[in-house]
């Protein structure tokens, strides 16, 4: 899109006063005016395609004034020095508005939407070659717009097969700086990194798994110190600690060892810092987690040896270690307990022998370990079984309790045949369109999918209830804290394949999770949503037809929408200033006119302690921007 000239506007080569009209687009940078024939190269102008006069368009207000062209393309460059009309402006803010509803387009250079935070946030994910290569974005021209508005604008038709980039890169020239300082300006005062006036947000941050070891000994206490004094000084609210079933209970049942925790979290109160504690019922190591492998505790392995059933399983018979199988969480296989009451036991036992932390405040809230990750999910895609991104993960439901379930339910809806797991499901790689479940109009709407993938999600919720039900006995007032994860991966495929594995059901003609945060708002938990994708390039989302913004826009709406507190939480690491733009604008929406905000943010920090120079003083600029601003640069 470039400004020509307004109504009255002299002609450069006959420096006659003209219409608009009497002005034709000879192609790149050239004009034509009607009044005297000749062309000339204008010096301040530059169009991108083949000529296009605005008279046709004036001859064609009763349509829609863009019904000729096949594909659009609205581009901002270089602007007339010598007039500017504010209908530029009139029309950015039009562009802006309706950018939400607008089809996709092959975009010269990103523009920042004001009113959508799935499309601002999804451009700053892209580089700028990314954003050449894979955001198409089309301006959609609302009919009722009055071609009167359109008098300062020239629109170029764009031959999408034919035109290739040249290796320098249109973002780069100075046309396109300054078109992005004015989409920056028509911003009405909303600038990046200008948080004025937003809520405080505070900012948590998650302590690094090995500080404690498996004997529960606290490893270098003067490490922890000098790592709680740098949170200190960067006005860190608080910080989070999990504390490890398989470290605690580890060697024998009901036989708690807290001494490790006692040191630490006596360290955090001499720092006068919050602290959020973490009831971790899963197994963490592996991939990325270094040389810190924290099992679960060693009698339940035993058990597992005589009784693999304890585990959940996929259709190949394979038993996942990760977490207990939500099955037997009313089963006496665990000497003589259920699944819910060793979870129980254990939150008592820390509820007990940490009673005056929490008389003192210093432990302002607990989070419940529901699933793999401490996340409320089946194992779905987990790396060890070979589960590599973007693959859609196999169902974990095929150990003898979960089997025992499933045939209830299938007996109770009268069809005894439904007592079984789909067997065109794929593997733990398959993409949705080489299965017959998950495919376009595959198995999954069908009576049997609805059915099987209905009893797959309940089952989730059942088990969310039943532990939850006693954490808020073992905690009494105390806030509980869940966290929901985010499969955002084929997530603009029908069936959501990723997120049917991972136990919820939320295919394009279902909530999945509204059910779910029904039950957290029974026990008035705090949902706190893992922040992911952010990370992801546009090529990979293309790939996967991901949307991690589309996730977040869904999740954090609809537990909203239901009354629930909402925190959130990185994925992984940001080590840039744009990546914690990205998180802030999710922390606190700026144009949410109900100004809901994340009640708080846990940041998982850097492992390797060589990272964390440059991650101190991005953290710094970050808790500011959740904290307050305007920010100094």
């Amino acid at each position: 899109m470039a400004n020509v000239s307004t109504i009255g506007a002299p002609c450069i080569a006959c420096q006659s006063a003209t219409s608009i009209t009497d002005l034709q687009v000879q192609g790149k940078g050239q004009l034509k005016c009607t009044k005297k024939s000749m062309n000339l190269e204008h010096p301040n102008v530059q169009f991108s395609r083949p000529s296009l006069s605005l008279r046709h368009i004036r001859e064609n207000k009763s349509q829609n004034p863009f019904h000729f062209l096949t594909s659009t393309e609205v581009v901002f460059t270089k602007l007339c020095k010598a007039r500017i009309s504010t209908s530029i402006n009139q029309m950015c803010l039009y562009i802006l508005k309706h950018a939400k509803e607008a089809a996709r387009v092959q975009a010269t250079f990103p523009v920042r939407s004001v009113e959508s935070p799935l499309s601002a946030s999804s451009l700053r994910n892209c580089s700028a070659k990314g954003s050449l290569d894979c955001q198409p974005s089309v301006l959609r021209i609302d009919e009722s717009l009055s071609p009167a508005s359109l008098d300062s604008v020239v629109v170029s038709e764009r031959d999408t097969k034919s035109e290739k980039y040249t290796s320098t890169s249109p973002i780069s020239s100075a046309e396109c700086l300054e078109a992005d300082q004015l989409m920056r300006d028509v911003r009405s005062g909303e600038h990046e990194n200008d948080f004025t006036g937003t809520p405080y947000v505070p900012v948590y941050v998650m302590l690094a798994t090995g500080v404690i070891n498996n004997f529960c000994q606290l490893v270098d206490p003067d490490g922890i110190r000098q790592e709680l004094s740098h949170m200190k000084s960067l006005h860190t609210d608080g910080v989070v600690v999990d504390c490890w079933w398989g470290i605690v209970e580890g060697w024998s049942p009901q036989k708690y060892e807290w001494s490790g925790y006692r040191e630490l979290f006596n360290i955090i109160r001499e720092f006068k810092l919050k602290l959020q504690v973490v009831m971790a019922f899963h197994e963490y190591g592996g991939n990325g987690s270094g040389d810190v492998m924290i099992s679960l505790p060693q009698w339940v392995l035993e058990i597992g040896k005589e009784n693999q059933d304890i585990f959940f399983t996929d259709r190949e018979g394979r038993r996942n270690t990760e977490c207990l199988s939500w099955a037997i969480d009313k089963e006496r296989v665990l000497k003589g307990r259920t699944g819910i009451e060793v979870y129980f036991d254990f939150m008592r036992s820390f509820r007990t022998e940490f009673d005056d932390l929490f008389a003192e405040g210093i432990i302002s809230a607990v989070e419940i370990g529901l699933g793999a990750s401490g996340e409320l999910k089946y194992p779905s895609f987990s790396e060890r079984m070979g589960w590599a991104y973007p693959g859609i993960g196999e169902f974990q439901c095929y150990d003898k309790y979960s089997q025992q379930n499933l045939r209830k339910a299938a007996k109770l809806r009268g069809h005894s045949f439904w007592a079984r797991g789909p067997d065109n499901a794929g593997q733990y790689n398959s993409r949705p369109h080489e299965t017959g479940f998950f495919c376009e109009r595959g198995d999954y709407d069908s009576y049997y999918g609805r059915f099987f993938l209905h009893w797959y999600a309940q089952s989730l919720i059942d088990h969310a209830d039943n532990v939850l039900s006693l954490a808020t006995l073992a905690f009494e007032e105390t806030q509980l804290i869940v966290k929901v994860p985010a499969v955002y991966w084929w997530y603009r495929t029908a069936s959501h394949a990723a997120e049917l594995t991972a136990g919820y059901y939320n295919p394009t003609n279902q909530d999945g999770y509204s059910p779910v945060f029904e039950v957290l708002k029974k026990h008035s938990v705090t949902m706190k949503f893992v922040c992911s994708g952010l990370q992801i390039t546009c090529q990979e989302n293309d790939d996967a037809f991901a949307d991690p913004e589309g996730l977040s826009w869904q999740v954090l709406n609809s537990a909203w929408d239901r009354g629930l507190t909402v925190a959130g939480e990185n994925a992984v690491p940001c080590y840039d200033r744009e990546g914690y733009m990205r998180i802030a604008e999710i922390a606190k929406p700026r144009n949410d006119p109900d100004r809901r905000h994340l009640s708080f943010f846990v940041y998982q920090q850097p492992s390797p302690l060589v990272e964390r120079t440059i991650w101190f003083s991005e953290l710094d600029y970050f808790i500011k921007c959740m904290h307050v601003g305007p920010l100094e640069v």
